[in-house]
């Protein structure tokens, strides 16, 4: 069995009419794994809700995030919505759903720890363009900044691996965790693109950084190549307790936002390779704004995952 952590209640964050990021990616996704053949053998949780774990909870935002941000997303939802960016619009409902999508992360966290087995967070709004004290690109509060930190609070948990293979790059999380000696993060991405860093020579204070720019129109070979002579020996090396995929969909040929040539099977090849690595992963989505392919690189995901 894997768990997906999912709840209606992720479609209550309204970005208006045609923004990409929008409630139907997760009815597309969720959709897709209850027809997919090995359907019964997901475990459908519902995440933690927040009232139950709101110290908890808040503590660990408030590791990643400054507290005047946190109540600006707080007082704008309040006050019926708005924009926190230009690019990331909130309706009265954001803050509630986007303190449950993080509670959901940490529970991905928690699973992942209790069974040594991966797991799949189906959560929304994104976050690894989220900076300490702004949203960005769509995101609200960094997620798997947030987990990260919340990892390293459990018991014999010492180091814990971002890897962000979103097509843009997630400068919000690189800033949160790149000081850190415990955390060590790894992004492939298109550039130039969206939101223009990620740049190769950043290295992070304790060389616990790897960015890998690639241009547009990859495809399945450059990301081969990247994955085999860079990403893995260096989650290898640092031998992550527990590994984090910043699970963006929006690198296949299909998406609107970007220029990559991937196909959703490829998915399931990345994901081979990260469990050559650790079977200790904690998968959230991020990106992915092409419906169909979108479902169908999560199905390849969470099928590599049940038959590796």
């Amino acid at each position: 069995m894997l768990p997906v952590i999912y709840s209606d209640d992720f479609l209550l964050h309204k970005t208006g009419m045609l923004h990409p990021e929008r409630p139907e990616r997760l009815s597309a996704i969720a959709n897709a794994l209850k027809t997919a053949p090995w359907a019964d053998r997901i475990e459908w949780q519902l995440p933690t809700p927040v009232v139950e774990r709101e110290p908890e909870l808040l503590s660990a935002i408030k590791k990643v995030h400054a507290p005047i941000y946190i109540k600006q997303v707080e007082h704008l939802a309040a006050h019926g919505g708005g924009y926190l960016d230009g690019d990331t619009p909130i309706s009265a409902e954001s803050y509630d759903v986007a303190l449950l999508a993080a509670s959901a992360w940490l529970d991905g966290v928690d699973r992942v720890l209790a069974s040594g087995e991966p797991a799949f967070v189906l959560a929304r709004p994104p976050g690894h363009h989220a900076e300490s004290d702004r949203a960005m690109g769509f995101c609200v509060f960094s997620n798997a900044a947030i987990a990260a930190s919340y990892a390293l609070k459990q018991p014999g948990i010492q180091r814990v691996a971002i890897l962000d293979w979103d097509v843009h790059h997630g400068n919000g999380t690189q800033s949160l965790v790149e000081n850190c000696q415990q955390i060590a993060y790894c992004s492939l991405h298109q550039s130039p693109c969206y939101p223009g860093t990620g740049e190769a020579d950043e290295h992070g204070a304790y060389d616990n950084v790897l960015n890998i720019p690639l241009y547009p129109a990859s495809g399945i070979a450059e990301y081969l190549s990247a994955f085999e002579s860079q990403v893995v020996p260096f989650l290898s090396k640092f031998q992550p307790d527990l590994l984090i995929v910043s699970a963006g969909y929006d690198a296949t040929a299909a998406d609107p936002l970007a220029s990559m040539n991937l196909a959703p099977s490829d998915y399931g090849t990345f994901t081979g390779y990260c469990l050559q690595i650790t079977r200790r992963i904690a998968f959230g989505l991020e990106g992915g704004y092409a419906l169909k392919e979108l479902a169908e690189s999560v199905v390849a995901t969470i099928d590599r995952c049940l038959n590796n």
